[in-house]
């Protein structure tokens, strides 16, 4: 049974009953794929294919039950097994190398994080309450909690980067920048985005703002950007840089709405006369057919108080910060360039 979107027709009740449970069954997938993230499956079959036994060898894990788990990846086409028993990595699942081009491993490493896991298991806590499950059980917010777990804030700032990665150069080419200027990346991260702009675009100088512990990351420094950028630290709700172009990429969504027209006003008020907004985030798309954004927006709901936006809700923010939508510019990956200018 099919599980995209498609219109509703009489089924069997055992039909439907087999459906609903292999989709409860799903999150075993994620298990699998962190299982094999973590002890570095990806990296030994970079050579070619091997045995489970030849695996757990170098892997120093139980033959037996890593065989268990590139079973179920290679029903994903993540893994392949051949008819002696040897699994080979597929051009899926390349990306599950450390060292290849934009690897998903941090990514896959971060989403799987306890820190992510365990608040979806508790979802019906924010359904009842209204609230995220993560204080709860971390005892702090989100953000406050990584700020005093260097290891766990490592992994999150790793998993963004690497997330970014392949989504920078397509995000960085549907955005319409001046030829002079600058841009201040808020909440910038490691700077993978800004560099990608300043690449770019050789007449343009950055900014990347943020926390004086995300800074210390900063990966600005390559010979084509020399000269032409700075960081800057605070907090974004407090102050934000004077700029032409001021970027917010997935930073919204993390946040509440009257949170978020704190920093958008933030932001009107550091911007040059005729300069723009552009927040990149997922933009809910109407209807019932699938959007990563609306799973996102979950993991949103149990660990963060933000929330994936739709295009009305965009401007009811924009409004309410003294700006005003001026368009919304789809990219090749799931963001969108939802642009502001003051009202």
């Amino acid at each position: 049974m099919s599980t995209e979107a498609a219109p509703d027709e009489a089924v069997d009740p055992r039909t439907s009953s087999a459906f609903l449970v292999n989709e409860s069954l799903g999150y075993l997938v994620p298990a699998a794929l962190r299982a094999a993230a973590v002890v570095g499956v990806a990296d030994h079959l970079a050579d070619g294919p091997r045995t489970p036994a030849e695996l757990a060898a170098t892997t120093r894990t139980d033959a037996r039950n890593l065989h268990r788990v590139l079973r179920l990846l290679a029903t994903r086409g993540i893994f392949e097994e051949d008819d002696s028993g040897r699994f080979r990595l597929t051009s899926v699942g390349d990306t599950l190398r450390s060292d290849a081009p934009c690897s998903a491993r941090t990514a896959v490493l971060m989403n799987t994080d306890r820190s992510m896991w365990l608040p979806t298991a508790d979802l019906s806590r924010c359904v009842s309450e209204g609230t995220s499950a993560f204080e709860h059980l971390f005892g702090l917010p989100f953000f406050e909690y990584f700020a005093q777990d260097e290891e766990t804030a490592d992994v999150f700032h790793c998993g963004m980067a690497a997330m970014s990665d392949a989504e920078n150069e397509p995000i960085a080419a549907a955005c319409d920048f001046p030829p002079t200027g600058t841009v201040v990346d808020v909440g910038g991260g490691h700077g993978g985005f800004l560099l990608a702009v300043l690449d770019r675009h050789p007449g343009l100088r950055g900014i990347l703002y943020d926390r004086p512990h995300v800074l210390a990351g900063a990966r600005l420094d390559t010979p084509g950007t020399a000269g032409r950028w700075s960081t800057a630290s605070g907090d974004f709700f407090t102050d934000v840089p004077e700029g032409d172009v001021l970027v917010l990429k997935r930073i919204t969504h993390d946040w509440e709405d009257d949170q978020c027209v704190t920093l958008l006003e933030r932001c009107r008020a550091a911007l040059a006369p005729g300069g723009r907004i552009l927040v990149v985030d997922a933009v809910v798309p109407p209807g019932n057919a699938p959007h990563q954004a609306k799973a996102l927006d979950l993991l949103l709901m149990a660990a963060l108080v933000g929330r994936e936006r739709t295009e009305p809700e965009f401007a009811g923010l924009f409004e309410a910060a003294g700006l005003k939508l001026s368009r919304v510019v789809p990219t090749s990956t799931v963001l969108s360039v939802v642009e502001a200018v003051a009202a």
